[in-house]
């Protein structure tokens, strides 16, 4: 939902409009002189890692798998020390 206010009004709300902003999730479109100058809308909800992976099922990978994936991902890898420069 979006809600159309002055600059006037966003000058002196602006408390209350930002917290309309953020616990109703509401879009802020700010005029001056009946032109659009700004939006003001909720900032996007991030996560924790914890919060990404919870929903996975674990283990992912049985002991096997993740021997043959560490296996392949070290296969052209050289751990060989060398100069960038040279």
């Amino acid at each position: 939902m979006q809600t159309t206010i002055s600059a006037t009004e966003l000058a002196r709300n602006t408390r209350e409009i930002l917290d309309r902003v953020f616990s109703a999730g509401q879009t802020v479109a700010i005029e001056r002189n009946q032109i659009l100058i700004a939006q003001i809308m909720p900032a996007q909800r991030s996560m924790t890692a914890a919060q990404a992976l919870s929903g996975l099922q674990l283990p992912l990978l049985t002991p096997e798998q993740a021997n043959a994936w560490l296996s392949d991902s070290k296969e052209n890898f050289n751990e060989e020390l060398r100069d960038p420069w040279a």
